[in-house]
């Protein structure tokens, strides 16, 4: 998990910070301004290549996994992904609970004023809380029901 998601920051962040890789591999990506769970891997195939395939083979490789376990693994990382992408705060998902990136977070690194912000996937937040680039929020009930995630102002 720490191999992933120290690749995948670092990659991420990467793609947002070079003008040139924004615009022509990542911004595919973020034309999902707001996250569903099939979008969760709509993106250019060279970011595919570089944030998934490499991160994975890199992450399987220096953690010694057996094969059986890197399909599980790697089973569980593609369906973190995808709930982290649903748009939906459920409050019996304990995906939620257990991981701090959840669909509320990754949703605000979505909209227009989180880009710059919550690039950790897809487990822990730890780089972006130790690289000054976690966006805190909260979760506001909406009059029209369910929950929307607002960054919290200082």
């Amino acid at each position: 998990m720490f191999v992933l998601d120290t690749w995948q920051y670092f990659m991420h962040r990467y793609m947002h910070i070079n003008k040139f890789l924004y615009k022509h591999i990542h911004s595919k990506h973020h034309t999902l301004v707001v996250p569903f769970a099939f979008g969760a891997l709509y993106n250019h195939p060279l970011e595919g290549l570089i944030l998934d395939t490499a991160g994975r083979a890199l992450a399987f490789l220096l953690s010694g996994m057996t094969p059986r376990v890197g399909v599980f693994f790697f089973s569980f990382a593609t369906i973190k992904t995808v709930d982290d992408h649903c748009g939906v705060w459920l409050p019996i998902n304990f995906l939620h609970f257990l991981f701090a990136n959840n669909s509320a977070y990754h949703d605000v690194h979505h909209q227009l004023y989180g880009t710059k912000y919550n690039f950790s996937q897809p487990f822990f937040v730890t780089w972006d809380k130790i690289l000054g680039t976690y966006m805190p929020y909260s979760l506001v009930k909406r009059k029209e029901g369910g929950f929307e995630a607002r960054p919290i102002k200082d």
